[in-house]
């Protein structure tokens, strides 16, 4: 079917743009041979044994004709030096000419006999490969008349020989077989390089297909050599390892080096292939990332492919299908435990009313109460996962609506304790793209957090908002960092797992939350490791002509 195909664009551009092409080269180096031959004509007519009058009929006649002849290709040659694009009937033209000069040269000097009949075969030869078509048979038909037409005449008129004749009708009989041969050939060259350059289009548009497929993946494939150096990089690897925008207009692969837990990774594989390398982070911002390595030239064995998987999306779709039926289950039975939970919570604020209570059962009532809250906000999270509306997205000014957040943040928090919100806004941030409502949720927790840990730590509510642009300047970020104990290292890499909390009154679903709504708006929520005390979380906005 696909050969099929091919033939039949072949045919179809038979005598299309490529042959056109060809054509014109082909008549560029048709016209040099033209002007070489019109050279030679003139230059052997300085030559005393040529133009002895007993050669020539009209010797006047035959000088005229050869000027005339080196004037119309040399003045052709300038016009092609000069970028004229011949066309069909510029050809046609010129083949008639010199079938016509060349006769008319012959008629001028000895008649069919002379050696420029020779050169009309060649010329009739050029008309065919040029024109491989019923023209080209007229181009014969015009030269045997021509030839018959000056041998018959010689015969009736100056009394020559029936040899001319003979000889006339030999050179027709050469210029259709010259004719119809160089026909055949050139319809079939020309079809065999349509059909090549038909093919070459189609493996090129394969390729950019391909191309196109292998940039628009998600997961991200990397070509490198057994000494670890990049050769092709998708944009999915770019923006996995190195943060880079998805727009190809960053550093060319070759200029980048792997990150160290990947580089060692290489080395682990090269030593065992047969040893899978543990899921790693390319820089504290990104991803857990997976990879996997194979040899792409079995028989060189020379360069390496790599599959690059975000772990965190296979994590988070495990994960919400865990909370998904668990929010199910809860919405089913929510009733059921907030009737009770309901009836303890206020049999407890009655019993708090009661003056007869020693400091016991105070302790007693508080912790019911506190663990009445406790319940009924982990029952309150699990259904927020269970209905959570899609992202309403819109390009914000990160800058301005940052410092929006802090001032209406500080008004709902000031208390008896002063709140200090520290704001450090670059000069120049992209803008993003990102629903306001849910990313100012994300920030209300991560504040929340932050300026607890940080009385706890320090006696002070004081945290810092930090707005900046990613080092490839074309996505926006922005760091909650507090001044609290910080997170220990074997808990790093669990602070953002539902129901996990190093606080006994804490539900274990705020940060889980909180990532859940960034993944929403395609941005990033991390732990950045900065080496300073307390923690540093980082929202890491997409590129914002990137459409949720």
């Amino acid at each position: 079917m696909a050969q099929d195909t091919a033939d039949k664009d072949s045919k179809r551009s038979a005598f299309g743009p490529p042959a056109k092409q060809q054509q014109a080269r082909l008549f560029r180096v048709y016209n040099h041979y033209r002007v070489v031959i019109s050279l030679m004509l003139l230059g052997l007519l300085f030559f005393d044994p040529f133009t002895t009058d007993s050669k020539f009929r009209w010797l006047e006649y035959y000088q005229a004709g050869v000027v005339t002849y080196l004037a119309i290709n040399g003045f052709t040659a300038l016009l092609l030096l000069a970028g004229f694009q011949p066309r069909q009937r510029h050809i046609t033209l010129s083949i008639l000419i010199d079938i016509l000069v060349m006769h008319g040269l012959l008629f001028a000097s000895t008649g069919i006999t002379n050696g420029l009949a020779n050169l009309v075969i060649v010329s009739v030869a050029a008309g065919n490969i040029l024109t491989p078509s019923r023209v080209g048979t007229f181009y014969a038909a015009l030269a045997a008349i021509c030839s018959l037409g000056i041998s018959g005449w010689a015969v009736l008129a100056i009394d020559e020989t029936a040899d001319d004749i003979v000889r006339a009708g030999t050179l027709g009989i050469l210029y259709f077989a010259a004719a119809f041969v160089l026909q055949g050939i050139s319809k079939r060259m020309i079809r065999s390089e349509a059909l090549a350059s038909s093919r070459a289009r189609s493996i090129q548009e394969l390729e950019q297909i391909n191309q196109q497929i292998i940039q628009r993946m998600r997961t991200g494939i990397l070509v490198l050599d057994r000494f670890g150096q990049i050769r092709l990089a998708n944009a999915a690897a770019e923006e996995l390892l190195f943060g880079a925008s998805a727009d190809g207009e960053d550093l060319e692969p070759r200029a980048r080096l792997l990150p160290k837990p990947l580089r060692q990774g290489l080395e682990s594989w090269l030593k065992n292939p047969n040893m899978r390398i543990e899921p790693f982070q390319a820089s504290s911002t990104s991803p857990l990332l997976q990879a996997n390595f194979t040899q792409l030239d079995q028989e060189r064995g020379d360069q390496i492919l790599v599959f690059i998987e975000d772990m965190s999306k296979v994590t988070q779709q495990a994960q919400q299908m865990k909370l998904a039926s668990l929010g199910r289950l809860t919405a089913g039975i929510a009733h059921e435990i907030r009737n009770p939970l309901g009836a303890i919570s206020h049999a407890a604020q009655l019993m708090e009313e009661s003056p007869s209570l020693d400091e016991g059962d105070l302790r007693m009532l508080d912790i019911i109460r506190r663990h009445s809250r406790r319940v009924n906000g982990i029952i309150e999270n699990v259904l927020d996962l269970s209905r959570r509306r899609t992202a309403n997205s819109e390009l914000i000014d990160v800058g301005q609506w940052l410092r929006e957040f802090r001032d209406d943040f500080v008004q709902t928090v000031n208390g008896e304790t002063a709140t200090t919100i520290e704001l450090n806004i670059s000069e120049q941030i992209p803008q993003a793209r990102f629903d306001k409502s849910q990313i100012e949720q994300v920030m209300v927790n991560l504040c929340d957090n932050g300026l607890r840990y940080s009385k706890q730590q320090t006696g002070q509510n004081r945290i810092q908002l930090i707005a900046g642009a990613t080092a490839d300047g074309k996505r926006a970020y922005v760091d909650v960092r507090d001044f609290g104990p910080g997170i220990s290292a074997e808990h790093r890499h669990s602070v953002f797992e539902p129901f996990f909390t190093t606080d006994k009154s804490g539900t274990g679903l705020g940060l889980y939350l909180a990532r859940e709504l960034c993944e929403a708006n395609q941005a990033h929520l991390s732990l950045v490791d900065d080496g300073q005390p307390g923690c540093r979380f980082r929202i890491t906005f997409a590129h914002p002509g990137r459409m949720i």
